[in-house]
C-alpha cells in the first residue's frame, strides 16, 4: 500500500470530487483491493481517535468528566472499526442491488468504489473523536460524505436520464438506517448502561 497515493486520493475526493470521480471510474480495482489499500486504513482513524479520547480526554457533563476504562474503550474502538467496514460493504451491495431499477449496470467493484470513497470525509473527520465533545464535527462531515455518495452514483454508476436523484434517495435511506444501527449496536455493546450519558 502506498500512503502517498492514499493521501492524494483523500485530498482529491474531498477538494475536487467531480474530477476525482472521473479518475476513479476509469481505474482498475477489486473489492479486496479497495478495502485493503484504502478502507481498512482510513476506517482506523475514528476508532483510534475514539479510543484515546474516551480513555484519556473523556467528556465533561455538568462539571463531571466521564472517562471510559480501557477495556470498554478498546471494545468500542474494535467494534466501531469492524462495523464501519461491514457497513461500507453492505452499502456497496445495496448500491449494486438497486442499480438495474434506475437504469444503471450492476458492477460490485464500481459500487464498492462509491461506498468506500464517499466514506472518506467521515473517516478523516473521525480524528475529532480524540476530543469526544467534538465528535459532532465528525457527524457533520457525514453530510459531505452524502454529497460524495450522490456524485459517485451519478458519475460512476451513470443511471439513465434523471434517475440519479431517486437512486441516491433510496440508497441514502438505507445508508442512514445502517449508520444508526451500527452506532446503536456498538454503543450498547461497548458502553452498556453508561451509553445514556455519552
Amino acid at each position: 500500500m502506498d500512503f502517498n497515493l492514499i493521501i492524494q486520493r483523500v485530498i482529491g475526493i474531498i477538494t475536487k470530487p467531480v474530477d476525482e470521480w472521473k479518475k476513479i471510474k476509469g481505474e482498475q480495482s477489486t473489492v479486496v483491493g479497495l478495502f485493503t489499500n484504502y478502507a481498512i486504513i482510513l476506517a482506523a482513524i475514528p476508532a483510534i481517535a475514539g479510543l484515546v479520547g474516551w480513555m484519556i480526554v473523556g467528556r465533561s457533563f455538568m462539571g463531571i468528566t466521564i472517562r471510559i476504562p480501557f477495556m470498554r474503550s478498546f471494545t468500542w474502538a474494535i467494534l466501531m472499526y469492524i462495523f464501519s467496514l461491514v457497513g461500507v460493504y453492505i452499502l456497496a451491495m445495496v448500491i449494486d442491488f438497486l442499480a438495474p431499477n434506475f437504469g444503471a449496470k450492476k458492477d460490485i467493484v464500481d459500487s464498492t468504489k462509491i461506498a468506500v470513497y464517499s466514506s472518506t470525509p467521515s473517516w478523516v473527520a473521525g480524528i475529532f473523536h480524540i476530543i469526544p465533545a467534538l465528535g459532532m464535527l465528525a457527524m457533520i462531515a457525514g453530510f459531505y460524505s452524502l454529497y460524495l455518495l450522490y456524485l459517485g452514483i451519478k458519475d460512476v454508476k451513470s443511471p439513465q436520464g434523471d434517475k440519479a436523484t431517486p437512486y441516491f434517495a433510496v440508497v441514502i435511506i438505507v445508508y442512514i438506517v445502517i449508520a444508526f444501527l451500527i452506532s446503536f449496536i456498538v454503543g450498547t455493546i461497548a458502553f452498556g448502561s453508561a451509553r445514556a450519558f455519552l
